[in-house]
């Protein structure tokens, strides 16, 4: 496969994965369109023309020719400099390295992470918030992490690609959709009346059974064992957590317990005074999943994968 067929597999199940459905994720790509026909002439210029084709901000080739022929690659949840120079050290010593693969995104695949959040008002809907209430809270959240990520040195792993022609992408919401999808599909063929009984499916997972051997399993963050379940909502993919006020008003839509990858300290202070049961499932084991069923794709099509970077290599059928 070329760099630019693995891109493209990786946004079309991306969307396939979609929380939103779709058809909704049409619709998101109907309104980036509009944006830029409406754009004057000065500004188009400036426009992400590939958001026209790609709705995901956060996952782009980053560098590299993306007819790239790609047999061999190294896949993390980061991949900064130094995985660069893993990357280029593994090279010097005689192993084939294509491809540097990425969860977390750089440069303009990490300043443009905010954009992916808007998608959070539907899934919010989902659960049974109303869509304008989600949509102004998760507005004024993509304006606190635009300004907290803009001050940032955006192009040092991509500087360090280009200096030693190590190809680099990175798949941030793509594969958070994947992982998203597989817990929900998960969760929804089992009937839970404690959250404990939810804790315990959790761990059943490959990726949390060796993630708690590591000593950083998934663990109720709120609530106990004996908290009776109620609605549960899962919350893997959208760029980064939504503002402590959304979550708030999954109580009133009757949401009884959370799943998620991580929540603030702030955030969870507000979920315990509302009751609502929050099960923390581990940052890096639960980007492992969507990770693994994207890579167990690439296997199929004759890639070889050195996992790096805190991935948790786990093979399904």
């Amino acid at each position: 496969m070329t760099l630019q067929e693995i891109y493209e597999l990786a946004v079309s199940m991306g969307i396939k994965a979609d929380p939103r459905g779709e058809r909704e994720v049409e619709k998101a790509r109907a309104r980036i369109k509009k944006r830029y026909e409406d754009s004057p002439e000065k500004k188009k210029k400036f426009f992400d023309k590939e958001s026209l084709n790609n709705p995901y901000s956060d996952s782009r080739i980053l560098f590299g020719d993306p007819k790239t022929s790609v047999k061999r690659l190294l896949a993390g949840i980061d991949a900064d400099a130094s995985e660069v120079l893993l990357a280029d050290r593994l090279r010097e010593k005689g192993e084939r390295i294509d491809l540097l693969l990425s969860h977390h995104p750089s440069g303009h695949a990490l300043a443009g992470l905010y954009e992916v959040m808007e998608m959070q008002a539907e899934m919010f809907a989902k659960s049974g918030v109303p869509i304008n209430v989600a949509h102004a809270l998760m507005l004024e959240k993509m304006g606190q992490v635009h300004r907290r990520f803009s001050p940032m040195n955006h192009g040092q792993a991509i500087d360090t690609a280009r200096l030693l022609n190590v190809p680099l992408l990175a798949l941030h919401t793509v594969w958070d959709n994947l992982g998203h999808k597989f817990m929900e599909d998960y969760l929804s063929k089992k009937e839970f009346d404690t959250a404990g009984e939810v804790l315990d499916a959790v761990n059943e997972i490959p990726e949390f059974i060796e993630s708690t051997k590591g000593k950083s399993g998934p663990f109720l963050a709120a609530g106990s064992t004996n908290s009776r379940a109620g609605k549960i909502a899962v919350g893997f993919t959208g760029g980064t957590s939504a503002p402590k006020e959304l979550y708030s008003e999954l109580a009133k839509a009757g949401v009884g317990t959370l799943v998620e990858m991580h929540v603030s300290e702030e955030t969870l202070t507000e979920l315990k005074k509302i009751h609502i049961n929050v099960i923390d499932t581990g940052h890096m084991a639960a980007d492992s999943i969507g990770a693994n069923i994207f890579l167990d794709e690439l296997t199929r099509k004759g890639i070889e994968i050195i996992p790096c970077s805190g991935l948790i290599r786990v093979k399904r059928k």
